[in-house]
């Protein structure tokens, strides 16, 4: 094979191949507009902030996985994709 041809062929290969990867979806998301509270997904004493019925009123203090009075914040759109998840409130991102 002459090398003259090979050379520009094998750096057109190199530059699709950089095409393809970078065409792909992101792995890490872009950082959210807006967050939900999402009940009934925080796992024991993993809540972030007070429950929904008043029973308390600090993160941290979820006695049972899954309650439906607990929450956490997700990025919008994101608490109707888990199991479980109910949306209870929405909260603009800080800038």
């Amino acid at each position: 094979m002459n090398n003259s041809k090979a050379m520009p062929l094998a750096f057109a290969s190199i530059l699709s191949l950089g095409t393809l990867m970078t065409s792909s979806a992101q792995a890490v998301p872009d950082q959210p507009s807006q967050w939900e509270k999402c009940a009934g997904i925080a796992k024991a004493g993993k809540n972030d902030c007070g429950a929904l019925d008043g029973s308390h009123s600090c993160a941290g203090q979820a006695k049972a996985d899954n309650s439906p009075n607990e929450w956490v914040y997700v990025p919008a759109g994101t608490c109707n994709k888990i199991t479980g998840g109910k949306v209870a409130a929405l909260k603009p991102a800080k800038g």
